[in-house]
């Protein structure tokens, strides 16, 4: 359900939808979006690698599924990928072994920090109501400048619901997309993290128990 509004939300915006594989190699996964051989991301405790060919993962993020279209696409270029990841990470009431995400990609000429904002500012008011949101500096390899969204809850309290940034000029150029010419945005949120907050849901691993009497609520 919730999945299928953020959808609806971006499409409104001319956000189109695209796929790919779950199974995923290291350039899609890491190389093309400007993972250093180093990074952190690559360590085995984070990422399953398959054991006999390190160049085979399951896909930690989808913004595997925006590298494989700016290879095939040209700008303008406006889409988002929803679908499954998978991360090596302890499974407790806020994570889990896999979840899913919808990431967003915008490049055409003249995209700044100021249309990143306005566009997570209109999704967030058309997801959760009227909200306030802000941007905290981050870091992200795939982007530059990064940072971290939060959205005021009701309580008053500051709670982050996304990562974003304008697109590393790195990445388009590994795309074959001139930087000189064009520049873009990125996002990335995890749907589970939405449907927490909207439905008020305190444990992640609800959603995967088939429990008839937590899913009846949501008919």
């Amino acid at each position: 359900m919730v999945r299928k509004e953020i959808i609806d939300i971006f499409s409104r915006i001319g956000f189109t939808v695209s796929e790919g594989p779950e199974i995923e190699d290291d350039w899609h996964n890491f190389s093309a979006l400007n993972f250093p051989p180093e990074h952190p991301a690559r360590d085995m405790q984070d990422t399953f690698f398959i054991q006999t060919d390190p160049d085979v993962l399951l896909r930690t993020h989808t913004s595997s599924v925006q590298v494989r279209y700016m290879e095939n696409n040209k700008p303008p270029i406006r889409t988002i990928s929803p679908g499954r990841v998978y991360r090596n990470e302890a499974i407790s009431a806020r994570s889990h072994c896999f979840f899913h995400q919808v990431e967003g990609l915008y490049v055409d000429k003249g995209v700044s920090f100021a249309d990143l904002k306005q566009t997570l500012q209109y999704f967030t008011t058309e997801m959760f109501g009227k909200s306030k949101i802000r941007l905290r500096p981050s870091y992200f390899p795939f982007t530059e400048p990064s940072a971290e969204v939060d959205i005021l809850s009701k309580e008053g309290k500051w709670l982050e619901i996304l990562g974003c940034g304008l697109v590393n000029p790195i990445v388009l150029e590994n795309c074959n997309i001139d930087s000189n010419k064009y520049s873009g945005l990125a996002f990335g949120l995890g749907i589970e993290r939405i449907a927490m907050l909207k439905h008020g849901v305190k444990d992640i691993r609800e959603f995967y128990k088939s429990n008839l009497d937590f899913l009846s609520q949501f008919k």
